[in-house]
């Protein structure tokens, strides 16, 4: 702890190993890797660099506790979890510290993240006494169908840098409040988060094998993770990443016939039409844009103005943009921090390039940040067209990117031109065309008049290319941790 470049009042949150089985471990080839802080670019920890032959050990410890776990009466695993609850909650300022640190994003973007992401664990500490089964009676005489609901295993979580505390409440909450036991792998950008949580899920009371934690570097991470979603052990998998990945996750899962939730990227529209409230979609998209750098899936992408509002809403968007202050997340009034990858850099320089050279205008921005850490300026585009490259993939970058449109059914027909179909967000006073917009939107979720939608009451998940299956909401997403079985009974009366 003394190398630190922060000090915690509860250093013991501080974890450098994995976790299994209530053990702290290390890999078997003893190796390590390292972990970086956004802000300067400098190493500040490192943690073990499991391989595909570790992992037999740690499904089988899950395995193990599964066993026990699934017997657990519900109000017994609401308990674990509230207390759970509490203890991040009460941890609050370390965890964003150490999360601070690992994302780059401002303290205060990371307390919210931990105030959003404990939604989740009060949320399914309700739900895990909430599951229910069936009991009918069929047409053949004398017959009873009862519908038993189970947890269905051992689950893998395997999450992004981006929110990854929310992921992992999200996708964890769910599995613990089912009977199900979990083995999570963060990304190698942010360990450091995962495993604090692990600690207090171990002070919570969750018995050994109930959450277990593997690290592992960029170079090991496609083998670990193969070999994870191929242990015939486990029965389920939840992965949050990219499209690409997605699909190799899928094939994967598909050998043994798992149980998958996939949820995916976003290339999401956010149209505003001339009757909006300017001041409230700018208020809505400058929370939605700026937040992490840009660095979410649900962040508006392509940004759609109405001709007749378009230099107006421009000139508020620019002038919103030039106030920000962007730093080290732990500066003070920092309010956006750096990129998390130099790779995120490398990729915002070329759409913006890409873009300037089909014809669009930088109005704002439009370069890296000087000094070290990865950072690039807040950069607004204007004059946008469907041939450039950040209207065809996801940014991932403090990029604002304006087009211009006519029509409803113009804007429709671009908001859906796109493989993807996370979210979408409409901004207009007409409860007609809210209407109209809901049904034709082609995303698994729509904000109308409200940019980031996402909560724990919420079912969270995209269509076509952005995956299937959902997370957080009633009922929907401790489904995906059950199974049912349909048990008929016949009597004699």
């Amino acid at each position: 702890m003394s190398s630190l470049p922060f000090s915690l009042k509860n250093p013991s949150l501080f974890r450098t190993q994995a976790y299994s089985h209530g053990e702290w471990i290390e890999a078997k080839s003893k190796e390590r890797f390292d972990v970086e802080d956004p802000g300067n670019g400098k190493v500040f920890a490192s943690c073990p660099d499991l391989a595909a032959e570790d992992v037999d050990a740690v499904v089988q410890s899950s395995q193990r506790a599964f066993e026990k776990y699934r017997t657990l009466n519900p109000r017994t695993r609401a308990k674990l979890l509230l207390k759970w609850h509490q203890l991040i909650l009460d941890n609050r300022d370390d965890i964003g510290k150490i999360l601070t640190y690992e994302t780059g994003k401002p303290l205060s973007e990371s307390q919210s993240e931990i105030d959003y992401a404990t939604e989740f664990t009060w949320w399914f500490a309700g739900e895990a006494e909430r599951v229910r089964g069936e009991v009918s009676t069929p047409a053949a005489p004398n017959r009873r169908v009862v519908i038993v609901k189970q947890p269905i295993g051992v689950c893998v979580a395997l999450v992004p840098w981006n929110f990854p505390i929310a992921m992992i409440l999200r996708k964890v909450g769910a599995a613990l409040a089912a009977g199900c036991t979990m083995i999570a792998k963060p990304s190698p950008e942010t360990p450091l988060t995962t495993l604090a949580l692990a600690y207090l899920a171990e002070q919570a009371g969750f018995d050994k094998g109930v959450f277990n934690v593997v690290t592992t570097s960029n170079q090991n991470t496609p083998a670990l993770s193969e070999a994870l979603c191929k242990h015939e052990l486990v029965h389920k998998v939840s992965f949050t990443g990219s499209t690409r990945v997605g699909s190799i996750i899928a094939a994967y899962c598909a050998v043994g016939l798992k149980k998958v939730t996939l949820e995916l990227g976003g290339n999401c529209p956010f149209i505003v039409f001339d009757d909006a409230s300017q001041d409230q979609a700018i208020n809505q998209l400058t929370t939605l844009k700026w937040r992490h750098a840009g660095q979410a899936c649900v962040t508006a992408n392509r940004i759609y103005i109405q001709e007749g509002i378009y230099e107006d809403f421009l000139t508020k968007l620019v002038a919103h943009a030039k106030a920000l202050r962007v730093g080290h997340g732990t500066q003070d009034s920092v309010n956006m921090g750096p990129l998390t990858t130099s790779r995120g850099v490398e990729k915002a320089i070329n759409q913006v390039e890409d873009a300037v050279k089909r014809g669009a205008t930088v109005v704002c921005g439009g370069k890296p940040g000087n000094g070290d850490g990865y950072f690039f300026e807040p950069t607004i585009l204007r004059d946008m067209d469907s041939s450039m490259a950040i209207t065809n993939e996801e940014s991932f970058a403090p990029i604002a990117a304006l087009y211009k449109f006519k029509t409803e059914e113009e804007v429709v027909r671009l908001a859906n031109d796109t493989e993807m179909g996370l979210a979408s967000y409409v901004f207009t006073k007409s409860i007609d065309r809210c209407w109209r917009m809901m049904n034709n939107l082609e995303a698994g979720m729509i904000g109308v008049n409200t940019g980031n939608s996402s909560a724990a009451e919420s079912p969270f998940g995209g269509m076509k290319m952005s995956g299937y299956g959902k997370e957080s909401g009633k009922d929907v997403a401790v489904a995906e941790y059950l199974v049912s079985k349909t048990c008929t009974l016949t009597l004699e009366f």
